[in-house]
């Protein structure tokens, strides 16, 4: 261990930018946040300015050397952890972006998915690149930006056009165009890679007419790939590790060994698990990741995706205006006992595993005269709870692991409430650390690895604290009807949008 020496984690997410310093012993030193505009042009479309991004990204993380009173030579690397499927195209001549983001949550290539599987396509993207055919891919956005874009095409022509999820447009931006780079975990969510020979696959390539000119290099999670440059801290650092926020997470709650997992309650909920050298193919609409390479050695994961869980808090914040913080909505479902018959599906840009309907939406069922504000604060919670099981449940079948503990991190893991309904539900340990910044967290880990901030995974585990163990308090006959309600309550809110 390198004491004295700190990684500068950048953790890019769908609603706000943020900056993460760690030490050596991975405690926070300094952090800086700012959140961005989020774009609605038409239902079912949801876009990002990528220079927005950008921007609150530099200054997120000008705030968190500041408020740690060091300087850039006090930084042993800069890591990257990011929003996934999320799709920036520019122009290689002048670093400029020639649209929106098209976000990972947007539904606008829906009837390209269908052209996809109407082809007959589905097994194919299956085998190879682990992925279900859904708008929530990079790949059929990069198509879209291909057709719908005029300068795109004609950017492409002459070998100028360039795609990339988030990490690979902040290390772009970071390294003034030197560096042109995305790592596995990244690669592996465009529905373009083939994650058994790590490579880009000619064959989706060509299905979705995407110029293999217009893709990064792909590289590992824990690797030296260019200069940060002097011009955003005052010193070159070095770039060292990238992921994607969920592989991100799962390194950062020390889920190195086959069998363990993680759900992160973000913006969506997504639980990993950890299935090590070997990729386990899915029969119930899971997927197949990479999680990370380091060292030359792949990790390979399961991952279950519910788009829509902090954002359904959100929700209830901003839009129907029903509390003004999270902690409300905690403190109201708790002056509950039930939520009265109520139950609510988040289904807001459609469903995601195990159902993956994108026609899905929203629902709200079993309403009386009798509900209260509070049961609708409780029963928002409770359908975090209950999609997340519908993820774990269908993780341990398919992988013929059972899991003995689910490892919690992300913002609505602090909801006490929801922690506990948790435990609950799946009847195992619900383990939360000290540090929720996981995410943050398991890419600065990545980047200490390659510059020697931390030697190996044994001295990385003893990073990992834990703070709080919620165990299973169960009225095993409330619960039956609790689940049987939400599979009702699923199977109307599907095929929503004909």
């Amino acid at each position: 261990m390198v004491v004295g020496k700190y990684i500068l984690s950048l953790d890019q997410g769908t609603t706000s930018s943020r900056a993460v310093l760690f030490d050596a012993f991975g405690s926070i030193a300094g952090m800086g946040q700012k959140e961005f505009k989020q774009i609605y042009p038409q239902p079912g479309f949801v876009e990002h300015d990528a220079v927005e991004i950008l921007q609150t990204t530099l200054f997120a993380m000008r705030q968190a050397v500041g408020e740690a009173g060091i300087t850039a030579q006090d930084i042993a690397a800069i890591s990257i952890t990011n929003q996934r499927e999320t799709t920036v195209a520019w122009d290689a001549a002048t670093g400029i972006p020639i649209c929106n983001a098209i976000v990972w949550q947007c539904r606008r290539t829906a009837a390209e998915c269908e052209r996809l599987k109407a082809a007959g396509m589905e097994e194919y993207i299956r085998s190879t690149t682990g992925l279900i055919i859904d708008p929530y891919f990079a790949g059929t956005k990069m198509k879209w930006i291909l057709k719908n874009v005029p300068a795109a095409k004609e950017l492409a022509n002459k070998g100028r056009l360039r795609f990339g999820t988030i990490d690979t447009w902040l290390v772009y931006s970071l390294t003034e165009g030197a560096s042109y780079v995305t790592d596995v975990s990244n690669a592996s969510r465009t529905m373009l890679f083939d994650i058994h020979k790590l490579r880009w696959d000619d064959d989706m390539l060509k299905e979705l007419g995407v110029p293999r000119s217009a893709l990064p290099r792909v590289v590992e999670s824990g690797e030296l790939v260019g200069m940060c440059q002097p011009s955003v801290l005052g010193a070159e650092i070095p770039i060292a590790g990238m992921a994607g926020d969920q592989h991100a997470a799962l390194f950062g709650q020390c889920c190195f060994e086959r069998g363990m997992a993680k759900n992160t309650y973000g913006t969506g909920c997504f639980v990993l698990m950890n299935t090590g050298g070997t990729p386990v193919q899915s029969e119930n609409g899971l997927l197949t990741t990479i999680a990370w390479k380091i060292g030359g050695q792949v990790t390979y994961a399961l991952e279950g995706s519910a788009f829509n869980a902090g954002s359904a808090i959100k929700w209830l914040r901003d839009e129907m205006e029903l509390i003004k913080t999270p902690q409300e909505a905690d403190l109201l479902a708790e002056m509950v006992e039930d939520t009265g018959g109520v139950t609510f599906v988040p289904a807001f840009t459609g469903l995601g595993a195990p159902y993956w309907n994108m026609y899905a939406r929203g629902a709200l069922l079993g309403i009386t005269r009798g509900t209260k504000r509070a049961h609708l604060c409780r029963a928002v919670l409770e359908s975090i709870a209950l999609e997340s099981y519908d993820l774990v449940k269908t993780m341990e079948q398919e992988s013929k692991t059972p899991i003995t503990e689910l490892r919690v991190d992300g913002g609505a893991s602090r909801s006490r409430f929801l922690m506990q309904h948790q435990a609950d539900l799946l009847n195992l340990k619900v383990c939360r650390p000290q540090c929720l910044e996981t995410t943050a967290l398991g890419s600065a880990m990545m980047a200490g690895l390659t510059v020697g901030v931390w030697e190996d995974l044994k001295e990385l585990s003893a990073v990992w604290k834990l703070q709080t163990v919620f165990t299973p308090q169960r009225d095993e006959e409330r619960l039956e009807k609790e689940l049987a309600r939400w599979k009702a309550a699923v199977n109307r809110s599907m095929d929503w949008i004909v």
